[in-house]
């Protein structure tokens, strides 16, 4: 049952990534979608994947690409 959940929340965020216009928003609903899909290596008997999901996807890749918009100009239309 968690894992049927987990693969629907998963997709939901996914889509959500797509549509979100705003690109901080966007980053912040990926980290989430990449801790969730830790949690279902977790369930498919990989801890090893999902530490490294956490550890790289979750939190060094939502750094950079934080950084990245930071570091950018913002055109309000």
């Amino acid at each position: 049952m968690i894992f049927e959940m987990s693969l629907l929340v998963l997709a939901i965020t996914s889509l959500a990534v797509v549509a979100v216009k705003d690109l901080l928003h966007a980053v912040i609903i990926m980290a989430g979608a990449d801790a969730v899909l830790a949690l279902i290596f977790l369930l498919l008997g990989a801890p090893d994947i999902a530490m490294t999901q956490v550890a790289v996807t979750s939190g060094l890749s939502t750094i950079i690409f934080l950084i990245a918009i930071g570091r950018t100009k913002r055109l309000e239309a």
